[in-house]
């Protein structure tokens, strides 16, 4: 028999249920259908190799000095002028100048954007790669002008990396033609957008100081991010979002061609900048995330993390590591730090007798020298 109390209960039970149910319901609906900026592609990311054979651990980029950055912080990348003064661009806009045999360095330009790669051309006058304001050049007055700012009628939203050939052209990346650093919350958290996407929106592209014209070499780049020549006429060029070291022609025939050099790394490659005796540097900024890996195959699930709090997404791990590798590909050194004191390592550069190393995220420039390193 049905007692009155029933009825009433029963409605109250209804009630406290969806009461506990509805936060459940509401964060289901927000992890499946709230918009979020990247339409994640699939792809089979190879086989992390971890860090044994050329890759075997060590510790000998933590023996480094460590240079004082003027109090600034991100010293993303370098340059040597013909004087040896060393010049490295900064978060925030400064780029420092070390004047040749001193390790105090000084502002010399700033900006006023976010400067990344950097590079002297041939009558010593400094480029800029800035990922708000494209190829920039300062001029001997210090003046900064715009170089290029769009190329084949496509703003220019992530200029990267810089180098410059022998005939004067330059070559820079554009490492994202969708997520523009300066409208997805600065340079790191573009390169998280993009490389979530995997969506092939980075580009080389070539600058003629001649014709003052910018056009595209390559396209389709997973996060197009150092670049650097080769005597033989082509670039290689750092695609982060593959893991690897792509060769891309720049004459004749094999005039945009990509073909990969080095492939499958143990970490996200940054910078490349060519050093010495045909070796090229490679910093990578961080160790491969084996969630990120396992979701390569899954865009959906993918999409999901994106909308998670960013605590709960895949994120760079604190190991610092930089490569020399020849034109080929071939691992010659392997320079690490796995307590991490020095990591977000972007790159090095070379000079007569010290390699710099440069970091996203670090307080100090590192610096290590050349007898030391068996090269």
């Amino acid at each position: 028999m049905k007692r009155p109390q029933d009825g009433p209960a029963r409605t109250r039970a209804i009630r406290n249920l969806k009461i506990i149910a509805a936060p459940f319901i509401l964060g289901l609906a927000y992890l499946l259908l709230w918009p979020v900026p990247v339409d994640p592609v699939g792809w089979d990311a190879p086989k992390n190799p971890g860090y044994a054979g050329s890759y075997a651990e060590n510790a000998r980029l933590a023996e480094g000095e460590r240079l004082a950055l003027a109090g600034r912080e991100g010293p993303e990348d370098a340059a040597v002028g013909a004087d040896g003064a060393v010049f490295v661009s900064t978060r925030g806009g400064p780029i420092l100048r070390y004047p040749p045999g001193s390790d105090t360095p000084e502002v010399f330009v700033d900006t006023g954007g976010a400067p990344l790669g950097l590079e002297l051309d041939g009558e010593g006058r400094l480029l800029v790669a800035d990922a708000y304001k494209g190829l920039l050049r300062v001029e001997n007055d210090k003046q900064i002008k715009v170089l290029a700012a769009e190329a084949d009628g496509v703003p220019i939203r992530y200029a990267d990396a810089v180098a410059v050939a022998p005939d004067g052209k330059i070559y820079f990346t554009d490492a994202s033609t969708k997520f523009g650093a300066q409208a997805h919350g600065g340079s790191y958290a573009a390169s998280l957008f993009d490389i979530m996407e995997h969506g092939g929106h980075g580009r080389l592209l070539e600058y003629d100081p001649i014709t003052e014209r910018t056009t595209t070499v390559a396209s389709g780049l997973q996060f197009a991010n150092g670049v650097a020549l080769t005597p033989d006429g082509a670039a290689l060029v750092v695609e982060t979002g593959s893991y690897r070291v792509v060769r891309v022609g720049l004459r004749g025939a094999e005039f945009g061609l990509v073909t990969p050099v080095l492939e499958n790394l143990p970490g996200f490659p940054d910078n490349i900048r060519k050093g010495r005796d045909g070796r090229y540097w490679v910093g990578l900024v961080s160790p491969r995330s084996g969630l990120l890996d396992a979701m390569s195959g899954l865009p959906f699930v993918r999409k999901v993390a994106q909308r998670l709090p960013a605590f709960l997404r895949p994120k760079a791990g604190h190991y610092g590591h930089v490569l020399a590798i020849d034109a080929r590909g071939k691992v010659l050194i392997s320079l690490q730090d796995p307590a991490g004191d020095y990591a977000f390592v972007t790159g090095a550069v070379e000079t007569e007798t010290h390699v710099y190393v440069t970091s996203l995220k670090a307080t100090t420039l590192a610096r290590l020298p050349q007898a030391g390193l068996g090269l």
